[in-house]
C-alpha cells in the first residue's frame, strides 16, 4: 500500500511539472505585452485567444485609430491554480495596475483554460469532455466551472472597488477538433459561457458598464486555426468587430 501511495504521489508531482512546463510553453507563445499605449486608460487582459496572434488587437487599434494596452497571456487561467500564477488573468490585472492604475476600461476574457488545460493535459479530472452518450455535463465539470464563476466575480468586483468604469468580457465560442481542440468539450464551453455571463451580471461592484459577449453565434470552423481552439485572421476580425460595437459607444 505505501509503495502504491509513493507511486501515486510522485505520478501527480509529475503531471503537475509536466502541466506546469507546458503552461511555461505556452507564455512564450504570446504577442508582447504593451505597458504604455496611446490610451492608456483601456487594459486588455485575458488568455490566448488574445495573446497567440495578437490580431484582435491590431484590428481594435485600428479602428480605434490608437494603441491600448495589452497584459493577456497565452495559458492564462482566471486565478492561481496551476505553479505559473504569475500569468494568470488576476494577476495580469494587478500588473496593469502597477504600471498604471488609472484604467477606466477593462477588455477580457478568461475561465477557458481553467477547463481546457486539466481536459487535454491531465487527463480530464474533472469529466468536462462529454461523450456521446452521456446525456448532460458531468456535475464534477459544473463544479469547476462553478469555481470559476466565484473567481470571476471577485475579480470583477476588484475593479469596481478600484474604480474601473467599464468592462467588457468576451465569451467563448464552440471548438473544434484539431490538434488542442476537442467537440466534446463544447458542453463545457456552453456551461462555462452561462456561468460567465452571470458572473458579469451579479458582479455588485459599481462599475459604469458591463458587458458580456457570447460569439458563439458568429464564429465557424473556418475562423478556427489548425489547433481547433484559436482565431484564424477571419475569427479575430470577427471577434473585434463584436467587441468594438461595445467599446465604441464609449469614450476613448
Amino acid at each position: 500500500m505505501k509503495t502504491f501511495l509513493l507511486k501515486s504521489r510522485i505520478a501527480t508531482i509529475l503531471l503537475f511539472l509536466l502541466i506546469s512546463m507546458s503552461l511555461a510553453a505556452c507564455s512564450l507563445m504570446s504577442v508582447p505585452n504593451i505597458t504604455n499605449a496611446g490610451n492608456n486608460k483601456i487594459v486588455n487582459i485575458g488568455d490566448s485567444i488574445f495573446a497567440l496572434s495578437g490580431k484582435i488587437s491590431d484590428y481594435l487599434h485600428s479602428y480605434a485609430g490608437k494603441t491600448f494596452r495589452r497584459y493577456a497571456t497565452s495559458g492564462a487561467e482566471i486565478k492561481g491554480s496551476n505553479i505559473l500564477t504569475s500569468f494568470d488573468v488576476t494577476a495580469q490585472y494587478a500588473r496593469a495596475k502597477s504600471d498604471n492604475s488609472l484604467i477606466d476600461t477593462i477588455i477580457m476574457d478568461g475561465g477557458g483554460n481553467d477547463i481546457l488545460i486539466p481536459a487535454t493535459m491531465a487527463f480530464d479530472p474533472y469529466n468536462c469532455k462529454k461523450d456521446w452518450w452521456e446525456w448532460s455535463l458531468s456535475s464534477s465539470c459544473k463544479n469547476l466551472i462553478n469555481d470559476v464563476y466565484v473567481d470571476t466575480v471577485n475579480l470583477l468586483n476588484q475593479m469596481g472597488r478600484d474604480g474601473v468604469k467599464n468592462i467588457i468580457f468576451l465569451g467563448y465560442y464552440h471548438i473544434k477538433f484539431g490538434l488542442i481542440g476537442s467537440t466534446n468539450l463544447n458542453a463545457a464551453v456552453d456551461y462555462g459561457d452561462y456561468r460567465l455571463a452571470a458572473a458579469v451580471a451579479n458582479a455588485t461592484a459599481a462599475n459604469n458598464y458591463r458587458v458580456f459577449i457570447d460569439p458563439r453565434s458568429k464564429i465557424v470552423n473556418s475562423d478556427i486555426i489548425i489547433d481547433g481552439v484559436h482565431p484564424a485572421s477571419s475569427g479575430s476580425k470577427k471577434l473585434a468587430d463584436l467587441i468594438w460595437a461595445k467599446l465604441r459607444v464609449l469614450p476613448y
